[in-house]
């Protein structure tokens, strides 16, 4: 019998008490000192299929910190896979490291060798810090990989689809908070202008909305403005902008304790996974706040459906953008089963998740 879900809140100090508290089936570490490659793969739930979840090269600031974010990240490809209706399971990968200083090709090579080793538990694509380059390095060593260029017949780059779901996502949202879909001339307020955030952009410069962004690098904020008419702030100034909406597109935990006291937005719709630093407080918090707040997994899980389709045997475009537009639709029927059990959002949509989960184990279960 499988667990329940575990809120998700700050992850215990003991290894094998976390793996417990969020339900993880396996965890791998992968080190080579030649290559200085560091990496951590996580598998959380596979009783919807393999694993699937990107990998994601960042330079945390200790070996502590990544852990914690494979083991959230992976905890909530779970979900998003299973609110999508794929035939996929949780997993997530993490290296160590900064990719515009560290990452080469037999790190990415020897990466993949630790892949194939897991026999098609895990399936990986390219997330934060990673490209359809770096998947063609991988895809020497092992076949348990997608996200490849188009060229090779691959679903190429996630982010224009997980783009796509968090626009008709926001708008969505838009229309429960505001009676109307229309972005025209709300004020959205983008963290993050990477390679999903400036595709974002460029959806809401299209309805003529105000938008304001920031990013930790210089180049993709220089990139963004001489493209689009954006107001750029600092990161920590983007939490006291006067927005309708507010769109985390970059790392998580971005709503806490902190930033829901500065907050003005009535929306909360972005691209970033695990935005809620605790699942339980700061859901709760933006309901009694009066906040729409759109469930992470749910809305950003337009990558995962693009890569889908390209892991059953043959990409098909034509289908992975009709299924993520229905995140459209997915995202109102959970806002308006929270408002109508007066619960926070982002819980009723993990059990509308784990509900799948548990349906199809239950078949699973019988010869």
């Amino acid at each position: 019998m499988i667990s329940e879900p575990q809120s998700l809140v700050r992850v215990e100090s003991n290894l094998f008490l976390q793996l417990d508290n969020l339900g993880h089936e396996q965890v791998v570490f992968c080190h080579d000192h030649y290559t200085g490659l560091k990496a951590i793969i996580a598998i959380h739930n596979t009783v919807l299929g393999p694993a699937m979840g990107g990998t994601r090269m960042w330079a945390y600031s200790s070996e502590s910190e990544a852990l914690e974010d494979v083991l959230r990240l992976s905890r909530g490809m779970t979900f998003k896979n299973a609110m999508a209706g794929l035939h996929l399971g949780g997993g997530k990968a993490v290296i160590i490291g900064d990719a515009r200083k560290i990452k080469t090709e037999a790190l990415l090579r020897l990466y993949g060798k630790f892949i194939k080793n897991l026999n098609g538990k895990y399936i990986t694509a390219e997330d934060m810090g990673m490209t359809e380059r770096d998947m063609e390095y991988i895809a020497q060593e092992t076949s348990f990989v997608a996200g490849l260029p188009h060229y090779r017949g691959g679903s190429g780059s996630p982010a224009p689809m997980t783009a796509l779901g968090t626009y008709v996502g926001m708008k969505a949202a838009a229309k429960k908070a505001f009676g109307t879909d229309s972005l025209e001339g709300k004020t959205i307020a983008v963290q993050g202008v990477g390679s999903v955030g400036e595709i974002l952009i460029g959806y809401l410069a299209k309805e003529n909305a105000r938008i304001v962004v920031t990013d930790i690098f210089e180049d993709r904020i220089k990139k963004v403005a001489q493209q689009y008419k954006v107001t750029v702030v600092s990161p920590e100034d983007i939490y006291d902008v006067p927005a309708d909406i507010y769109s985390p597109c970059a790392r998580g935990a971005t709503i806490n304790d902190s930033t829901l006291q500065r907050l003005k937005a009535q929306v909360i719709a972005g691209c970033a996974n695990n935005q809620l630093a605790d699942e339980q407080l700061h859901g709760t918090a933006c309901m009694k706040m009066g906040i729409v707040y759109v469930p992470d997994f749910v809305i950003n899980s337009g990558g995962v459906i693009n890569i889908a389709t390209e892991i059953a045997g043959s990409y098909n475009q034509a289908w992975a953008k009709a299924k993520t537009e229905e995140i459209y639709d997915r995202v109102l029927q959970v806002l308006q089963k929270a408002e109508s059990q007066r619960r926070n959002a982002q819980l009723v949509a993990l059990e509308m998740a784990w509900q799948r989960i548990q349906d199809i184990a239950r078949i699973k279960a019988t010869y």
